[in-house]
């Protein structure tokens, strides 16, 4: 076993959360470190984005069943629609003199460590070079002026880049070691949502899986010290291009023509004080990524597509109202077309949001508990979405599960036990009675073995998981329910339900969709003022 994977298993091991114990975290919350949830780079120029969400037409059905309206031109205009519906502010709440915004990419405890960056040429109403996205006030701040003919010709296929990084003390702070899972969990998320307000505006999103760590830090100026001196570092996660597809830039040739840019700003201090968290520093330096091949195409198994949402929305409504629910009702049911058009949303298709941002294989697979499902016997179910994955799947489990597939023909589920297990759901997902109460919950299994093989795919696992969360918030939206995720859930306890007893699956996140109890007491107010 290599040093790398030998750090991964034990930040692995000792990041669960355990019946007799919790993952080590900070105690108790130090109110006064707080971090602030807006990264600002102060000495920028700014570019005020235009509040233009409402004048598009697309519709959320649409885009579910990979029907992408035709490609709109980039602009100041259109990159206005895709930052406010994918990391924009959706809503502000207030609790007597308390305040604070929500935003369209969902993030555990609203905690947000997730940051947005733009590359991109000169377009019209905007000057190419590097800028941060700035959701609070929906302005981009310009980080990098280039003038260097290599970085208009890396754009010539035409297209534009979105940068995606990471502050894990905004998370570390509540949660402690665990946090470092919770940031990948909001990288996936985020990556969906920019998937799907992309698509929604016509184009296509590749997730440049080749681009090496060190690259995308220096093509975002995260590796600036001097811009960072007395604030939180941020690193780099994901690049998406959108665009054509076959004609991505290398991320090298943009690191070039960086080079003797100009740099503008400071990033601004979001704490008062830090509590060190060796164990994220280890995880984070184990899964460093160098540069890799890019895959193959994905050819996904074919799949028949049925079932349409029980409310027809825009996509920028259904962006701006997706929830996490706080409690859910412990009554409300779903029919079993609504659970199935779900679940078939989870399948990977080409060229549809968000599957269409991956071109790896399909690694992560739900265990479903299921509740309350109209004509479906309450039970544990999986999600195979992936034939291949069947035979090591059944290998994994308990030897007695039924393994009696159901449902439509084009949909891979597998009914495994029948029973209530509205009790097991709950103690799994930390004694919450928000498992028990949904319609369903589930545990996304993944593929393990990936990690330990390339340890830098361990957050591309986790990714995977955001991003079949995210389908599940919009679709439990447009389904009349609405959805939460579970960062806080027994590991082991799902495994040993389960009958899993070796690392070739772990569950990597929890989730529960049901009919949400709406807390009277807090009042909502528009995200912007116009």
């Amino acid at each position: 076993m290599s040093r790398l994977t030998q750090v991964l298993l034990e930040y692995h091991e000792r990041s669960k959360h355990r019946v007799n114990r919790y993952a080590p975290g900070p105690g108790g919350l130090d109110w006064a470190t707080q971090p602030d949830p807006f990264r600002v780079f102060q000495g920028t120029p700014r570019i005020a984005l235009p509040l233009v969400a409402d004048t598009l037409v697309t519709r959320y059905n649409d885009l579910r069943c990979g029907t992408l309206p035709p490609a709109q031109r980039f602009s100041i205009h259109t990159l206005a629609i895709l930052f406010e519906l994918s990391l924009g502010l959706s809503a502000c709440k207030s609790y007597g003199a308390q305040r604070w915004s929500l935003r369209c990419n969902p993030s555990s405890g609203n905690l947000h460590p997730t940051e947005g960056y733009l590359l991109c040429p000169t377009l019209p109403g905007l000057s190419g070079g590097v800028y941060h996205y700035l959701s609070r006030d929906h302005v981009l701040e310009r980080r990098a002026e280039v003038d260097d003919p290599r970085w208009t010709e890396a754009f010539s296929g035409g297209g534009i880049l979105v940068g995606i990084s990471s502050i894990h003390w905004r998370e570390a702070w509540k949660y402690g070691m665990r946090a470092w899972r919770y940031c990948q969990h909001d990288c996936g998320h985020a990556i969906a949502a920019v998937s799907y307000a992309a698509a929604a505006l016509g184009w296509q999103t590749r997730l440049v899986e080749a681009a090496a760590d060190d690259a995308l830090a220096a093509a975002l100026g995260l590796d600036r010290r001097e811009d960072f001196w007395a604030a939180e570092p941020e690193v780099p996660d994901a690049l998406l291009w959108i665009g054509n597809p076959e004609a991505q830039p290398d991320p090298k040739c943009l690191r070039t023509a960086l080079n003797k840019a100009h740099w503008y700003g400071y990033a601004n201090q979001l704490s008062a004080g830090h509590e060190s968290w060796p164990d994220i520093d280890s995880i984070h330096r184990a899964t460093h990524k160098s540069r890799t091949r890019e895959p193959s195409s994905l050819n996904p198994e074919p799949h028949l597509w049925a079932g349409t949402p029980a409310v027809d929305l825009s996509f920028a409504r259904i962006a701006r109202q997706r929830r996490s629910a706080m409690n859910f009702d412990g009554t409300t049911r779903i029919t079993t077309a609504a659970f199935f058009a779900m679940l078939a949303c989870l399948l990977v298709r080409s060229d549809t949001p968000p599957w269409n941002t991956l071109m790896s294989p399909v690694a992560v697979h739900p265990a479903l508990l299921v509740h309350r499902v109209d004509d479906l016997e309450p039970g544990l179910y999986v999600l195979v979405r992936h034939s291949g994955a069947l035979p090591s799947l059944k290998q994994a489990m308990r030897p007695e599960w039924l393994w009696q597939k159901i449902g439509p023909d084009y949909l891979p589920l597998y009914f495994l036990l029948p029973y209530d297990l509205r009790a097991v759901a709950k103690l799994i997902c930390c004694h919450q009675d928000i498992a028990a109460d949904s319609c369903f919950a589930l545990g996304m299994l993944a593929n393990f073995e990936i990690a330990l093989k390339q340890p830098w795919r361990y957050r591309h696992l986790f990714w995977e998981c955001g991003i079949l969360g995210q389908v599940l918030y919009l679709e439990a939206e447009a389904s009349g329910a609405r959805a939460t995720g579970i960062g806080c859930f027994f590991d082991d306890q799902m495994h040993a339900m389960l009958g899993i007893k070796d690392h070739a699956w772990q569950s990597l996140y929890h989730f529960t969709v049901g009919g949400a109890m709406l807390d009277q007491r807090l009042s909502t107010f528009a995200p912007y003022e116009v």
